[in-house]
């Protein structure tokens, strides 16, 4: 099963990409997508549409996971990444049609069975479940992967429950 995980936003959305056989995952890819701040967010918006569809009509993922959004206290920048989301969202069901939502903390308690996990313990974890010697970089390709993971888990663990 091959699995593309989203980090949404608008300035840097993370994607990472991998493939899960039994219980070996590896990485396939993973980057980010980086949106100009010249642009307008229309814009923007657009050309997070079109890379997004790229990455999946070039990898054709079995499913799709991407992270629900958490926002303290800055509304402005809250509307801008919910615009993005909502394009990443309508590309992927678009484009592949098999798409899962997950919470920071459901990511969390995937990745290392602690819901309040720190960001350096993801990001090790990330790299140790996928075998690689550095973490992915930027963050935001860590994240991606980190909920790609969960997915990947997730799918596992209710293949075993309701079997």
């Amino acid at each position: 099963m091959k699995i593309l995980g989203i980090d949404p936003g608008y300035a840097t959305i993370g994607y990472g990409i991998i493939h899960k056989d039994k219980n070996i995952i590896k990485s396939v890819d993973f980057g980010a997508i980086i949106t100009p701040t010249t642009e307008s967010i229309p814009v923007r918006l657009a050309m997070l549409d079109e890379d997004i569809t790229k990455i999946i009509l070039t990898y054709k993922p079995d499913a799709i996971a991407i992270e629900e959004l958490f926002f303290g206290t800055n509304i402005t920048t809250a509307i801008k990444v919910a615009q993005a989301r909502g394009v990443i969202l309508l590309a992927s069901i678009k484009n592949c049609g098999h798409l899962y939502e997950y919470t920071p903390l459901q990511v969390k308690m995937a990745l290392t069975g602690h819901g309040r996990a720190e960001k350096k313990q993801m990001q090790y974890m990330v790299s140790a479940i996928l075998g690689l010697k550095e973490v992915p970089k930027p963050d935001d390709a860590a994240d991606a992967l980190a909920v790609a993971i969960c997915h990947a888990n997730t799918t596992n663990f209710e293949k075993r429950i309701l079997n």
